[in-house]
């Protein structure tokens, strides 16, 4: 397996595509106006105490309240749940870290129980216990790794919980106690931060976009690390000096010419991502439909008919689309719910098959995911980690004509709904005036031709002159009525 990062800055925003095998699979962008919260650590204050959802509001500076739930907060675990007002008051002063960033109209998600991370470890300040990946596969390295952990918390005398992050796989002594070293100075600047400044406020931001995915994503699987702009370049090279010395060869400075997401087709994969309908190489296709509550994925065959028999056909299909699906979950960080509707298969041993390459494939994804069951009518149930807004929702709104419904009504609903208008506007107005319809030319347009015999009807029986106005910047949805 070959990676290779790409990071394109430009004054307004970072964006970082990772590409595995000449394949884009992951997208992030941070705007330099609306920059991620995730991981920043905030002095705040609880303005309201919601005791049914064992819930509060946290003023932390942001436009909206953030929210806090008990499950978030530091209380011993081996008692029963308390109640939040045992906790929490309103006025009361906490240190809170983000979660998650504020989704929609949803304030951003916090937590009492901060984590710091560095290249290799993870510090939970307020824990009592070392924990390692689960992608260390290797029992005998995790002992190492623990016993590691153990000799340098206790020479560095450094409080909490440690986690060992899946890049410390074979990593030496010396690089772990570094990383150690790391927290610790950047745990007493928190402390100190903390006690010196007032409500609500910033008190540690986490690393920029470029800085961020070197920290996290690059591993030794990472061949090329190209960046576009010298001056990040040079920030880059001292962060990857001091953090991670092994990346330095592979850090490389793209001064071409021609883009280099264009170079690498990221662009195109990019304005793919925003669509409904994802093409399978075999002619079967994917629909991708993003909603507030869930994610539908529904499995087609489309055109492809390359199989021996119908089964063989159906079966082929949802191998390709276990990949797609997996690289679009990525691709557009789909949270959340997810339910897949693969084509039904008769065979066991086939949906046996899927399902294994199903999962198989979602051990490369870096956020947490769990298939939950397969239901009775053969849909695939799962959630993937949300911790950031989807690709649509960081580069799009919700249409304007249809308000996010994805469809309008017709000419003709429109057309009826205008009768029935004037109807009710007949029996409220005595005068004998006329009305006159402004309306979306799509809708007069009808009303002149398909309509014309009910709008003649329709004076008939309101003893009124009915008149029509074109309004080219009305959406078909949109019309007035106007007593002439």
């Amino acid at each position: 397996m070959s990676d290779e990062l790409l990071i394109n800055v430009t004054p307004m925003e970072c964006r970082v595509a990772l590409v595995e095998n000449g394949t884009v699979n992951e997208l992030f962008v941070e705007r330099t106006v609306k920059r991620g919260l995730v991981g920043n650590i905030y002095k705040g204050k609880v303005v309201r105490v919601l005791p049914g959802m064992q819930a509060a509001f946290v003023d932390i500076g942001l436009s909206r309240t953030a929210f806090l739930h008990i499950n978030d907060m530091i209380w011993p675990r081996n008692q029963s749940t308390p109640n939040v007002f045992e906790l929490l008051q309103p006025g009361q002063i906490l240190t809170v870290q983000v979660m998650k960033d504020m989704l929609g109209t949803k304030g951003a998600r916090l937590s009492t129980d901060l984590s710091i991370p560095s290249r290799y470890l993870v510090l939970m300040p307020f824990g009592n216990h070392i924990g390692v990946s689960q992608r260390i596969e290797s029992e005998e390295e995790r002992d190492r790794l623990r016993s590691l952990i153990e000799k340098i918390q206790q020479q560095h005398d450094l409080p909490g919980s440690v986690i060992v992050r899946t890049a410390a796989d074979g990593v030496d002594e010396a690089d772990i106690a570094q990383d150690m070293a790391y927290l610790a100075k950047l745990w007493e600047y928190i402390q100190r931060k903390q006690r010196a400044t007032t409500v609500p406020s910033l008190i540690f931001e986490e690393l920029p976009l470029p800085q961020r995915v070197i920290r996290d994503l690059a591993n030794e699987e990472t061949a090329k690390i190209y960046i576009d702009s010298r001056e990040i370049y040079t920030k880059l090279s001292e962060f990857i000096e001091e953090f991670v010395p092994g990346m330095q060869d592979r850090l490389i400075h793209y001064p071409g010419e021609r883009p280099l997401f264009d170079l690498y087709n990221v662009e195109e994969d990019l304005q793919k991502a925003l669509q409904t309908r994802v093409a399978l190489k075999s002619g079967g296709y994917l629909m991708i439909d993003q909603t507030e509550a869930m994610t539908t994925i529904d499995v087609n065959t489309g055109s492809y008919v390359g199989g021996r028999s119908l089964e063989d056909t159906v079966f082929k299909t949802n191998m390709e689309a276990t990949q797609v699906i997996v690289r679009q979950l990525r691709l557009r960080n789909l949270g959340g719910i997810i339910i897949i509707d693969f084509i039904d298969m008769q065979e066991a041993n086939h949906r046996n098959e899927v399902m294994h390459q199903f999962e198989k494939m979602l051990e490369r994804d870096h956020a947490k995911t769990k298939i939950t069951q397969v239901s009775e009518l053969g849909l695939v149930e799962m959630t993937r980690k949300r911790t950031r807004e989807s690709l649509e929702h960081l580069l799009c709104e919700a249409c304007p004509t249809c308000q996010g419904r994805g469809y309008v009504k017709t000419a003709e609903t429109v057309c009826y709904e205008i009768f029935r208008e004037i109807m009710r506007y007949a029996r409220a107005f005595e005068s004998q005036s006329g009305f006159t319809v402004v309306a979306h030319p799509a809708v007069i347009d009808r009303l002149l031709t398909a309509e014309a015999p009910a709008v003649a009807d329709l004076e008939h029986f309101v003893n009124r002159v009915i008149k029509f106005q074109v309004e080219n910047l009305y959406t078909q949805e949109q019309y007035d009525i106007i007593l002439s």
